[in-house]
């Protein structure tokens, strides 16, 4: 059957709003955020309902066409662009934005899979709760995104990972079926956890139309302090300190070079230098609670002993909501620095915390011994291991062998990866881009399992083919 005959069955079926056709409606679903990969979708599918995905999914089945589902156009990997060929269609969850339910007693909440990850958030807020996945894209992801790439963000170190944050999941399955799990249990120990199988899953495995997520008492006060440290080692020693001495308050704790505060500075004018003096490294902190508590005194007493100990050389402590916002604008300004800057190797490894200091200076020294002058931007999250070990390509280098020499420098960051135990992807996913890199560290009992998954939910490797893994 042709697949003109599918789009005029999808267009009868999903309405006009439901089904673009016209390449230049269906531009934008082509694209990454940074605008350095391209798709071409068959067309673009926009269900309203689960009923809806369902009803697309086994159209798409019995045309024999393959499916890239696909959220808000904020992944890095291409896990969610369509083909270059034209040949599959893109499912967008978008028009799926409905908040179904909040139990505040409960704290859960049950929303649709399009919906905007602010959104989310704005609503349990309503409820005197918080939803405290936080991510930079938070103005555009989409919670079923978040999912699919199994997301993490600035405060998995007090709340975890999407994994520790859904409760249950409404899925539609490869073959059109729809598999509900709309639970709304913090405790469930039936048999197989199958909805883990799903997060991270990429969209390769079913389409999630639904969530209940797991809400948190919303934070009645919080405190931030941006640091300035001389070494990673001093900033790991002092993540040591308040880790202990802050317990379960501290919500983030982020390591930024000097260089990420230059280029914050770029992106966005109105920011000035937070210190009097500059730094190698800087400290973003937050500590946050729901309760009487002091927690300026909490953090003023983690600075003392941290300069008493000559691990924090300068600080600045915000002393309003407006001021800590300032302070957080350095680490989402610095993104939009980077992207300015053109094409670059971005990466997001994972380490032992505590092997992190020596991590940065082996990794530094492979990647400059190789590139002399090529940038390096090495932040993260100190709090999980999760570091964005980045590279600038040298600014003499053509475009056209940018690609390649990053590629050779991503390669030797992945050789030290290895060496320290770590892993090639935290939090991004795999997608097509990570794909030979992570086959090439799979064992073959590992590749074996992981092919048995695949094939169990879609045989015939119609939902969003080769990522993750390849083709058969």
């Amino acid at each position: 059957m042709s697949t003109d005959t599918l789009l005029d069955a999808l267009h009868e079926r999903l309405g006009g709003r439901g089904l673009l056709r016209d390449p230049a409606d269906m531009a934008r679903y082509g694209v990454d955020w940074a605008g350095e990969r391209l798709g071409q979708p068959l067309a673009v599918a926009r269900p309203a309902s689960t009923a809806e995905v369902s009803a697309t999914v086994m159209l798409c089945r019995e045309h024999g066409v393959a499916m890239t589902p696909q959220g808000g156009h904020s992944g890095l990997v291409a896990g969610a662009l369509p083909a270059e060929d034209g040949g599959e269609l893109v499912i967008s969850l978008e028009r799926m934005d409905r908040v179904r339910e909040i139990d505040p007693i409960n704290f859960s909440m049950i929303v649709d899979a399009g919906c905007i990850l602010d959104n989310v958030k704005q609503a349990a807020a309503e409820h005197d709760c918080d939803f405290p996945l936080s991510l930079g894209a938070q103005g555009s992801c989409q919670i079923g995104g978040n999912i699919a790439t199994n997301a993490g963000g600035l405060n998995v170190l007090r709340y975890g990972m999407m994994r520790e944050l859904v409760l249950g999941l409404e899925v539609v399955l490869p073959d059109g079926r729809i598999w509900n799990g709309l639970k709304a249990l913090h405790k469930d120990n039936r048999g197989y956890p199958l909805q883990q199988l799903l997060l991270g899953s990429e969209g390769t495995l079913g389409i999630v139309t639904a969530a209940v997520l797991k809400l948190s008492p919303r934070q009645t006060q919080s405190r931030t302090a941006l640091l300035g440290l001389p070494s990673v080692e001093a900033v790991i020693t002092l993540y040591g300190l308040a880790r202990r001495d802050c317990s379960d308050l501290l919500s983030a704790f982020e390591l930024i070079p000097r260089r990420c505060i230059e280029l914050a500075m770029e992106a966005t004018p109105t920011l000035s230098d937070p210190l009097d003096d500059a730094y190698p490294w800087y400290v973003l902190m937050e500590v946050a609670a729901s309760g009487p508590l002091d927690l300026g005194a909490m953090l003023e007493h983690l600075l003392e002993q941290g300069m008493s100990r000559d691990l924090v050389v300068d600080g600045a402590l915000a002393a309003s909501d407006a001021q800590a916002q300032q302070l957080w604008q350095f680490r989402e300004s610095m993104l939009e620095g980077q992207r300015r800057r053109g094409e670059h190797l971005r990466t997001d490894i994972a380490v032992p915390i505590s092997a992190i200091p020596a991590f940065v200076e082996r990794a530094s020294a492979a990647i400059m011994a190789a590139s002399p002058t090529c940038e390096i931007i090495a932040y993260g999250h100190v709090g999980d291991g999760n570091l964005h070990f980045n590279i600038l390509p040298p600014t003499t280098l053509a475009d056209a062998d940018k690609h390649a020499h990053l590629h050779e420098l991503e390669t030797l960051l992945f050789e030290v990866v290895d060496e320290v135990g770590g892993s090639i992807s935290a939090e991004h996913g795999i997608g097509r881009s990570k794909q030979d890199a992570y086959l090439a560290r799979l064992s073959p009992l590992e590749r074996e399992l992981a092919d048995g998954v695949k094939t169990l939910f879609d045989p015939a490797h119609a939902l969003n083919p080769g990522r993750i893994l390849p083709r058969p």
